[in-house]
């Protein structure tokens, strides 16, 4: 069974910058493709960015260049590095994969932006 663990958010002004971390277990990591998706008070989750087994991204068109998701399947890591955040980013985050045919996610990592 893949489990998935987000770390790396945290508090931080608008304009600022952080690097998002999710660690896999389980299974062949570099098998899946791996995405980021974020969930603010009130809102429904939304895709951010999203990663092939081949190194493929595509992103949301709000990230507007500002984000780079990346993976090393070495340490079986998916990271999203996030610059110039703004404050309707603020959200709780979390990776994402299919694995036997049913989503996998993370327990999300909180994202605050301040203004």
């Amino acid at each position: 069974q893949v489990q998935l663990v987000e770390s790396g958010g945290g508090l931080v002004q608008a304009g600022d910058s952080l690097r998002l971390s999710c660690s896999a277990s389980g299974g062949t990591f570099s098998n899946y493709a791996v995405a980021w998706y974020r969930q603010a008070p009130g809102k429904k989750r939304e895709m951010v960015a999203a990663i092939t087994t081949g190194g493929t991204s595509d992103y949301a068109d709000f990230v507007e260049g500002r984000f780079t998701v990346s993976r090393d399947n070495a340490r079986n890591m998916v990271y999203l590095q996030m610059n110039d955040l703004k404050f309707e980013d603020a959200a709780v985050y979390y990776c994402a994969t299919v694995y036997n045919g049913g989503w996998i996610w993370g327990q999300g990592t909180q994202v605050t932006v301040s203004g």
